[in-house]
């Protein structure tokens, strides 16, 4: 990192950790590749946690002990706000903030090398979803790394697609028998018959399989342990569209409707324009924008 940038990072990080302390936030994000930008806060921070969001994997054993937690994002280049959201996400499926607290958010554009931004949340006000189910678990019995790992599998396939074409397709996690009873099958399974342990979301053997029956219409079904139990799932439980933003398609419609009659959380990938979004209890929790290239 050269100087002029490394200055700049210095500057973002010291004015975000001035803020932390002033507004008593409960956990200050930091989404960043570099391990450096742990040593700078660390001093600064009073009663704030510290929560890395980063594509790094190699943190040392001395650093560790200074993040409260780390969160593993999508090795893809993302915007600023595609960071903090995916931060806030993960954030609140570990349990480590809900909609009770203040956050403070620093990220930047990798490919710079240096933060430049600064977000500060009162969670509540922000996701009016939040503020009704305070102090709940968002993602209820759903496994915190199956959501980490479907989330991040969904940003991936809607920023690289399959074979370099659009993909849409929902993932329903949690609440399976439900939302079995609220579906039907479009396809024959091809999932049925395999072992347990060969299906499960968190097989990094599965991802690739996972991408290539993307194509097929309908949902993936994903138990709150991350056993895949279908594909091609057509959710039969849908919204009024005057209850969804304008624009939004049938697969989004389906996806809302879902988590109204189930615990269910549905993650949707909009084929034309690449978003991903996150349903629970029949509403947009967060959309984030694929992108730019």
């Amino acid at each position: 990192m050269g100087e002029r940038t490394q200055a700049l990072s210095r500057i973002i990080l010291d004015a975000a950790c001035a803020i932390a302390n002033a507004i008593k936030a409960r956990a200050l994000f930091l989404c960043s590749d570099s391990f450096e930008d742990i040593d700078l806060i660390a001093p600064l921070l009073e009663k704030t946690d510290i929560v890395l969001v980063t594509r790094n994997s190699e943190l040392s054993e001395e650093q560790r002990p200074r993040v409260k937690t780390v969160l593993y994002a999508p090795k893809i280049e993302l915007t600023r706000t595609g960071q903090i959201k995916i931060a806030i996400l993960m954030g609140l499926a570990a349990g480590l903030v809900d909609g009770s607290d203040r956050i403070v958010c620093v990220a930047g554009r990798p490919r710079l090398q240096h933060l430049d931004n600064i977000l500060v949340l009162d969670l509540g006000k922000e996701f009016e979803l939040l503020s009704v189910t305070k102090g709940a678990n968002m993602v209820g019995t759903v496994r915190t790394e199956v959501f980490e790992g479907v989330l991040n599998l969904a940003i991936e396939l809607a920023n690289h697609g399959r074979e370099g074409k659009p993909v849409g397709t929902i993932f329903t996690l949690g609440d399976h028998e439900k939302v079995i009873q609220f579906s039907r099958q479009l396809v024959i399974n091809p999932f049925r018959g395999y072992p347990e342990e060969e299906r499960n979301i968190l097989d990094p053997n599965l991802r690739e399989t996972i991408r290539e029956f993307s194509a097929i219409d309908g949902s993936f079904v994903i138990r709150d342990d991350g056993v895949v139990i279908t594909a091609g799932r057509h959710l039969n439980a849908a919204l009024e569209e005057g209850d969804l933003p304008r624009g939004l398609g049938s697969r989004h419609v389906a996806a809302a409707g879902i988590t109204e009659v189930t615990e269910a959380i549905a993650i949707a990938i909009s084929e034309s324009t690449g978003t991903v979004r996150i349903f629970k209890n029949g509403a947009i929790l967060m959309d984030i924008e694929k992108a730019s290239r």
